[in-house]
């Protein structure tokens, strides 16, 4: 009665909005009671008028209840890995089994559409994620919003911003690889804003698969308590299907996309291993559950309902990590980790989030999730659209609707919100309001990534997410000076989306010097400003800036003098210039040592500045010249020629003609340059710059 209620509840929002969710209908799963499609509540005003039209008002309901019914719902998940092990994959299918797309589409097939979530022409071109893309789905009576990143280390900020505003994790690792570079920095990013996850161990199909090899690095590599709650039946090309531990229960997958599940018997010539796994998944567990450990110590009898709660607990405390397994591109095991998913993973009541209040001293305030409170959004990304910017929200507490006003609290802007948008990769689905616990996106609404957002009766700020300083740099130019206008847009635009991405102009050689994390993540921004700007562009290494100095003392004395008719040009300068002591913090100094009034005060700052303009190129290659000090000793002036222009060029010249004696050399470039690396990987790291300093 309840679920055909809810269907009813689901139709009559259908009709009402003008939307059709897919989902809607009928199920994917032939087999399992536990996978009817059924929607949220929906706990607006006028979902609850809907509620109430269905004929299942229940007076004892409160708006609270019906909230938090809500909330318990809803999954903010990310998928995440090293590159090339099958996320946008595992999204695909994830997507295709909810009902959220039709049809299947590979990253790289032969029909050259590519994945839904890879939008870009370049991500399906090059077959790999370059930005991270959000979307949502409905498995059984929850909604998931699903944000896939990519896996690349150039492109680790659009890991960091997702990780920094999601309740959940899938970390997917190869069965093959197991746990590789990448994986250990997402792990880590995992751990910075305390993120509970599962991990997916994907690719069983692969020759050379070997889950217990991956689960043995998680625990070595990333010191993780965890252990595989499913077994597989069969690897390789023989894998047939999957054996779940805790509920003790065989699935087998069938149809041209495995969207069949069927339950059957675990086979007899595994059941010995499957005991001993399902022992080791209790110990794992009970190690960090006291709960569990009772009934285990005591030989009780555990129950898979028992177990999955342990397991719950275990992983919303971040004290274990639930391993799955199966091939996304062999349709095996998905729906078992969408199960995972809801089962395991928290809800965002369940997650702790706090602001920062502005008014009074940075004080720690704690949300508490409710669509009635005062509304708290942050901005975790922004993205050019073909309507103005496009700003992606996490709403931690309140209610945002189309039309209202909000405020910056970073800025103390007012802005009004014009189109309120939730977004299915690269389409958009325009709605009317959107509540906690929801990530969407806003347009019109001029920001930075980071910013926070309320109703303006509160001034709190969310704290933003970490961002890492650029490793590369590139020189960049425009081919012709025509599209400058264009050029310096494109630059603007991708600085502001992305917070890795730095411009910068070199004082010294005057070039545009483009920063990122790596030679990928610079080579991308090149080739989409020729794509989406029509600009093509000319890039190199930035020029070398060198410097001169001089090796010893030498003294100048240089008369100016000139005389053309009218008032004359006359202006005496003596005294010597000396290297600057090693390891002076200027890279010029001057120094007036006359005694008397042989040059009227007056002029000094003009022979200093004549003296600073000749240091600005050297003799040797025209660069600066620095570590240089200027000693003024004595000088002559006239009274009615004497002037700052002519004591001015008396400088410049006196310079000219000491610097030769002063036996100038030219200055390499040192590079200062700060590593930073794990704990971990210390002792290795030291050792490697030893040995470098050895060879050299």
């Amino acid at each position: 009665m309840a679920r055909a209620t809810a269907r009813l509840l689901a139709l009559a929002r259908t009709s009402l909005s003008g939307h059709h969710d897919p989902a809607l209908g009928s199920s994917l799963w032939s087999s399992s009671s536990r996978h009817s499609i059924r929607p949220c509540f929906d706990f607006t005003p006028a979902g609850l008028l809907r509620r109430h039209l269905a004929g299942v008002a229940n007076p004892v309901e409160t708006r609270e209840q019906l909230w938090r019914e809500n909330m318990e719902k809803i999954r903010n998940i990310g998928i995440s890995a090293h590159i090339d092990s099958g996320k946008t994959t595992l999204t695909e299918r994830v997507l295709f089994y909810t009902g959220k797309i039709h049809e299947i589409h590979e990253v790289r097939g032969k029909d050259g559409v590519g994945a839904k979530m890879d939008s870009m022409d370049l991500e399906r071109e090059k077959g790999i994620t370059i930005q991270s893309a959000a979307t949502y789905c409905t498995w059984g009576e929850n909604q998931i919003n699903i944000i896939d990143t990519p896996g690349h280390v150039d492109f680790t900020i659009e890991v960091e911003r997702a990780l920094r505003v999601l309740d959940g994790a899938v970390l997917v690792l190869c069965s093959v690889g197991g746990v590789q570079s990448q994986s250990i920095t997402v792990d880590r990013q995992m751990r910075r804003y305390s993120v509970p996850r599962v991990a997916f161990i994907n690719k069983l199909d692969r020759s050379g698969a070997d889950p217990w090899k991956v689960i043995d690095q998680v625990r070595k590599k990333l010191k993780h308590n965890c252990s595989a709650v499913q077994f597989p039946i069969g690897l390789e090309d023989q894998i047939k299907g999957l054996v779940d531990l805790v509920h003790n229960q065989a699935y087998y997958f069938q149809g041209v996309h495995g969207e069949k599940v069927l339950k059957g018997d675990i086979p007899s010539d595994i059941a010995a291993e499957v005991a001993e796994k399902r022992r080791e998944l209790i110990e794992s567990v009970s190690e960090v559950d006291d709960e569990l450990a009772d009934l285990f110590l005591n030989d009780q009898p555990i129950t898979p309902d028992v177990l999955s709660s342990a397991v719950r607990r275990a992983t919303l405390n971040l004290q274990f990590i639930p391993v799955f397994m199966g091939s996304a591109f062999k349709n095996k095991g998905v729906q078992l980790l969408l199960d995972g998913v809801v089962e395991y993973l928290p809800n965002p009541l369940e997650v702790n989030n706090h602001a920062l209040d502005q008014n009074n001293k940075e004080e720690k305030v704690e949300l508490t999730g409710s669509p009635d409170g005062k509304l708290v959004a942050l901005a975790f990304k922004l993205e050019e659209g073909r309507f103005g910017q496009l700003t992606y929200l996490r709403i931690y507490e309140g209610t945002i609707r189309k039309g209202d006003f909000i405020i910056n609290s970073t800025t103390g802007r007012k802005v009004k919100v014009p189109r309120l948008v939730r977004m299915h990769s690269d389409d958009m689905e325009d709605i009317q309001e959107a509540h906690a616990g929801e990530i969407v996106a806003v347009f019109g609404v001029e920001c930075s990534s980071g910013d926070t957002f309320t109703d303006g009766t509160i001034k709190y700020t969310m704290t933003s997410m970490n961002v890492p300083e650029p490793v590369m740099s590139l020189a960049i130019a425009p081919a012709s000076k025509d599209v400058g206008p264009q050029f310096s847009k494109a630059l603007n635009r991708f600085q502001k989306e992305d917070p890795t991405f730095r411009v910068s102009l070199d004082p010294d050689s005057g070039q545009t010097i483009i920063s990122g994390m790596g030679e990928l993540h610079l080579d991308i921004y090149v080739e989409r400003i020729r794509r989406e700007y029509k600009v093509d562009a000319v890039v190199g290494k930035p020029q070398v800036n060198f410097r001169e100095t001089i090796t010893q003392r030498a003294e100048f004395d240089y008369l100016h003098r000139k005389q053309s008719g009218g008032q004359g040009q006359y202006g005496r300068v003596v005294g010597y210039i000396e290297p600057l002591p090693e390891g002076s913090e200027k890279k010029f100094e001057f120094e007036n040592m006359m005694v008397g009034q042989a040059i009227p005060s007056q002029f000094i700052a003009a022979i200093e500045k004549g003296f600073t303009e000749a240091a600005n190129s050297g003799a040797l290659i025209g660069h600066p010249v620095e570590n240089l000090r200027v000693v003024l000793t004595d000088g002559a002036s006239h009274a009615v020629d004497s002037s700052e222009l002519a004591f001015k060029l008396a400088a410049l010249y006196a310079f000219r003609q000491c610097y030769a004696g002063a036996r100038p050399v030219i200055l390499e470039p040192v590079m200062l340059v700060e590593l930073r690396a794990p704990v971990e990987f210390q002792g290795g790291i030291i050792g490697d710059i030893n040995r470098y300093a050895l060879y050299h």
